[in-house]
């Protein structure tokens, strides 16, 4: 498999991007057996080239590799970073080594963080919000958006090519088959993989998607390219992601969809959420099931990602040592701090010989502002009486 694309996608402009089929774990946090790409850009104009962003630490070789299929390392003039997180800004230290003349330019922010992750001082030009930058053919307008996803986030518009360099922003992960959007079939596979890094990565900050949509377009920004730092570039239909982005953002659900996320240590949750699928099949509801028990562990990014878009949860842990069971508890945990939009929610617990963990679970959840209709729990292996309750607050949920 080829590890690298240098393509021309506009005039002057080129795309370098790496798939990374490697990482497992992206941040050390997230399961992306999908992998992830890192892309990069190069305008190559008569008069000055400019290198957007870089790719992760530890791919200077085939960046540099990458570069020069297009132009010499030593004639890039000017390096716009528009994150400084290391899987954008890692290589561009190596590119630094081999042009002893080019600065980076970038949020005033990211000066202290470039010095300290890469130890390079004297090399950094910070950029006001809405600076121009004139390069002779093209003019570069750069455009604070912060918290998309770290403070120091910005974006670049060329405007005379429509061209939006969009950071994190726009992005995905999974290493999709084409470069661009070049179909509908592409796309609606992509999409997936983007609602997840959209609620994995940005979800703590998720207002923030659409405050700096309604920046841009009050600055004029009408790109008719995105050109993210992951995944798909959208040169044949950029509104499609930016209307994706901003309704994942919004927390409409316009369809129903029911995630069940459990533990069942022995099988006595289990039983009931059996129950809870017989009632979704009869109802043809949609759902997504995620179970943690001795045979199998799912993935938290995957449940993150349905569960953003969702309509109602039903969310399963026994009492473990007086408190919840301890992967479940991080699971609700992580569910609380990256989805924002309130949720309708049952919970369902279990318990040996005394139960607090339906308790505590529902009031993590309702401090949260989450909706709990109600809690199913029981001693031992679950009654008919505990499925009649769990029935009554299905149909209340449905």
């Amino acid at each position: 498999m080829k590890e690298y694309h240098v393509k021309k996608i506009h005039d002057y402009f080129y795309l370098l991007r790496y798939d990374d089929v490697n990482t497992k774990f992206f941040e050390a946090l997230w399961e992306i057996p999908e992998g992830i790409t890192y892309n990069s850009y190069l305008l190559a104009g008569d008069e000055k080239v400019v290198l957007f962003d870089g790719w992760k630490k530890g791919l200077d070789a085939e960046f540099v590799e990458a570069i020069t299929k297009v132009v010499d390392v030593r004639d890039i003039d000017i390096i716009v970073t528009h994150h400084m997180e290391p899987d954008h800004s890692g290589t561009i230290a190596h590119v630094l080594e081999k042009n002893e003349k080019v600065k980076v330019f970038g949020h005033p922010m990211a000066r202290k963080m470039f010095e300290s992750f890469y130890g390079i001082e004297g090399r950094f030009k910070p950029v006001a919000d809405g600076e121009q930058l004139n390069i002779g053919n093209h003019v570069l307008t750069f455009h604070f958006t912060p918290w998309l996803h770290w403070p120091e986030t910005i974006m670049t518009y060329i405007s005379d090519m429509g061209v939006l360099v969009s950071g994190d922003a726009f992005g995905g992960y999974s290493v999709p088959d084409s470069l661009t959007d070049s179909s509908d079939e592409i796309v609606e596979r992509y999409l997936p993989f983007v609602r997840k890094y959209v609620f994995t990565v940005i979800g703590s900050y998720i207002d923030f998607v659409t405050k700096n949509i309604a920046k841009l377009s009050s600055k004029n920004v009408n790109p008719s390219m995105i050109a993210p730092a992951h995944g798909l570039v959208f040169t044949r239909n950029p509104k499609k992601i930016i209307d994706y982005y901003a309704g994942l953002a919004s927390g409409d659900v316009s369809y129903r969809k029911v995630v069940l996320v459990y533990s069942s240590m022995y099988g006595f949750i289990d039983l009931l959420m059996r129950e809870v699928i017989n009632e979704l099949d009869k109802n043809n509801v949609p759902y997504t099931v995620f179970k943690a028990s001795d045979s199998n562990r799912f993935s938290l990014g995957d449940f993150i990602g349905e569960a953003g878009d969702s309509s109602a949860l039903i969310i399963g842990a026994a009492t473990y040592e007086a408190n919840v069971f301890p992967l479940m508890n991080f699971v609700i945990d992580m569910f609380i701090k990256k989805i924002k939009s309130k949720k309708k929610i049952i919970v369902v617990s279990s318990y040996g010989w005394g139960g607090v963990a339906g308790k505590k679970i529902a009031e993590k959840l309702s401090s949260a502002g989450h909706e709990v209709i109600g809690i199913v729990e029981f001693k031992g292996k679950p009654r008919s009486e505990d499925a009649k309750k769990l029935k009554e607050y299905l149909d209340a949920l449905l």
